[in-house]
């Protein structure tokens, strides 16, 4: 094994509250609200399935629309407050990066893993990201990406829910279940219950 593929919700963060909030304050607008069940039962989706998901109801044109404005306003305040970073990430990260060449591949869009690394200044651990808001691939084709592009021989993908596990297959890479997350997955090579884990695994 020569790098680690991380996924970002659910397996180094939760963003979800302040992700709730800056939804919040843009749906008020259009008298909705979501919950933040409504939003840990959305994360790792992309955004248009996020659409479909919350809101059927509006016509793809709004609802398009509708999505930037929450992701705009989400980015802002991401910069500003961040989120929950899981327990010893730092530490994790640290000493893993000694060892391995370390990458993000996300459902998010464009401007949110930056977002990640600014708050949480955990930049200088990560070699390369990729995500669906710059490429416009799903998560597979995006993880894909990354080994060719950085000329990766091993990598293993860590995630936490059943589109992570379906992304590290379609990569044709082996899968680290993030067990503490979001997801419920019956079929990985590794499960870790937390990040501190992966020094024991790898």
């Amino acid at each position: 094994m020569d790098s680690i593929i991380f996924d970002l919700d659910g397996t180094l963060w939760d963003s979800s509250e302040t992700v709730l909030v800056a939804w919040n304050k843009i749906l008020e607008e259009e008298n909705k609200e979501i919950t933040l069940e409504d939003l840990k039962g959305i994360m790792g989706l992309q955004m248009h399935e996020i659409g479909k998901r919350l809101f059927p109801e509006i016509e793809e044109e709004s609802r398009t629309q509708l999505l930037n404005k929450c992701d705009e306003v989400e980015k802002v305040m991401l910069e500003e407050k961040g989120g929950e970073l899981y327990a010893q990430i730092e530490e994790v990260l640290e000493r893993l990066s000694k060892k391995y060449k370390l990458f993000i591949v996300s459902n998010c869009q464009d401007g949110y893993i930056e977002a990640f690394y600014n708050y949480h200044r955990l930049e200088k651990y990560f070699h390369d990201f990729e995500n669906p808001g710059r490429t416009g691939l799903s998560k597979g084709e995006n993880i894909k990406l990354i080994i060719e592009r950085n000329q990766l021989k091993a990598p293993v993908y860590v995630g936490d829910t059943l589109g992570d596990q379906k992304a590290a297959k379609v990569a044709g890479i082996p899968f680290v279940y993030a067990s503490y997350g979001f997801g419920e997955v019956e079929e990985y090579d590794y499960v870790i219950d937390s990040l501190n884990d992966l020094s024991r695994i790898f």
